[in-house]
């Protein structure tokens, strides 16, 4: 069977061997990377820009940009019908090719943020592994935890005040190259559509452009999202707490620093969606005035067969609510949780309607193709192309930072930058 011959529905005249091969997980693709530059974005807002406001998120941003990282090139992967050849791309990395530049950047991106954590952590590294090694009974755990932290420091030990200054300087230098990487890091996957030239409607400069600013957009998204998330959960460990230990951070304290946080990281979100959103409706109107040979059959797509899925869901659901909800004046964290929410919906399914969207028509101008997404799994294929696959993807990187903030504290950590 054809790839793609199992979810692909087509109306009338549609050549032999045109079927819609790039599945949810494509969509996935630049929906997941653009988180990964969005929550880089978002932490160098502070390290670079020192702006104090979003101090408390900028280190949670950061962590939780290399968590989603590692699950970033995880959709490729599962679409390829080798995945053994992926690791090609990291191994043989040139620039001929935009998917094979893929590997320099991410490669480049990589090191950075790593670079980045270890310079911001590395007086954290030292005052756990210090006192383990001078500690002469130490039990099998604290072995681990010894060679683990000891490993972490590098051999640096010294954390006076003039080493801990030029860490300081080292991290807004790596926040400051890591922008325009993290950017680029998105911005290619909006070039590899842009630059098709036999599809009209991926066919534009602005792809690009348009890519990196609604990735800023999902990243702090579901930066505010999750970090909403794990203080709800630091109030109910606070509330048990207080009772017990009187000098522990209150439930209120949590509650006004959460708040706090939140509305100013709001004000960035609303500043990059009123770009994103600027810049697709320029897109639109562009597409419209020009009206080229294709613009018939993209006419039917954009205000037609997809109406639903751009305008309705999209622009209406995805972009106009969360507006309206983040200028209301007084933002709660509710309404937070519900803006943040629809804002990344709104930006999944504008992935949704470039990938899948633009293969719903037919090369010949005279048919076209419906996706149907595979939802209960019958076979491997239909497994890591369908729901649950795309579900695995997005749930991957929570796992990881759930694990990495044992090694990199989010929270309690003692200043020194």
């Amino acid at each position: 069977m054809v790839h793609g011959e199992l979810w692909t529905v087509k109306e009338l005249f549609v050549y032999p061997n045109e079927y819609i091969y790039w599945s949810v997980q494509i969509v996935m693709y630049p929906f997941m990377t653009g988180l990964v530059a969005g929550a880089f974005v978002l932490s160098s807002l502070y390290h670079v820009f020192a702006i104090k406001e979003l101090k408390d998120i900028a280190r949670f941003a950061l962590v939780f940009s290399f968590a989603l990282l590692f699950a970033a090139p995880v959709p490729i992967i599962l679409h390829l019908q080798h995945p053994l050849r992926g690791i090609n791309v990291m191994m043989t990395p040139h620039f001929t090719s935009a998917i094979a530049a893929f590997g320099i950047v991410f490669s480049a991106y990589g090191a950075i943020v790593a670079s980045e954590l270890w310079f911001l952590y590395r007086k954290h590294f030292v005052d756990i592994a210090l006192p383990l090694k001078e500690k002469p009974d130490k039990t099998l755990g604290e072995w681990f935890k010894f060679i683990v932290f000891c490993t972490l420091t590098l051999g640096v030990y010294d954390v006076s005040e003039e080493s801990l200054h030029r860490d300081e300087k080292a991290i807004k230098v790596l926040a400051g190259i890591g922008i325009p990487v993290a950017c680029f890091l998105h911005g290619y996957a909006g070039f590899i559509f842009g630059s098709v030239k036999a599809n009209a409607l991926w066919m534009t400069p602005l792809m690009p452009v348009i890519f990196i600013m609604s990735a800023i957009v999902s990243g702090i998204a579901l930066c505010m999202l999750t970090y909403i998330v794990t203080m709800e959960i630091r109030k109910l460990v606070a509330k048990k707490k207080s009772a017990s230990l009187p000098r522990h951070e209150t439930r209120e304290e949590l509650q006004s620093a959460e708040i706090n946080v939140i509305r100013m990281t709001a004000k960035y979100l609303l500043l990059f969606l009123v770009f994103a959103i600027t810049l697709e409706l320029l897109d639109l109107v562009f597409r419209g005035y020009t009206a080229v040979k294709s613009w018939d059959v993209l006419r039917s797509i954009i205000y037609g067969k997809d109406f639903t899925d751009i305008f309705i869901l999209q622009y209406t659901v995805g972009n106009l609510i969360p507006f309206i909800l983040f200028l209301l004046p007084n933002l709660t964290i509710r309404r937070a949780v519900l803006a943040v929410l629809l804002v990344m919906f709104g930006v999944f399914m504008m992935r949704w309607n470039v990938v899948i969207g633009g293969q719903a028509f037919s090369l010949s101008f005279a048919g076209y193709m419906h996706y149907h997404l595979p939802i209960i799994p019958h076979d491997w294929e239909t497994l890591k192309e369908g729901f649950f696959g795309a579900l695995g993807v997005f749930i991957m990187p929570f796992v990881l930072f759930y694990f990495m903030i044992k090694i990199f504290p989010i929270f309690d950590l003692k200043e020194s930058h």
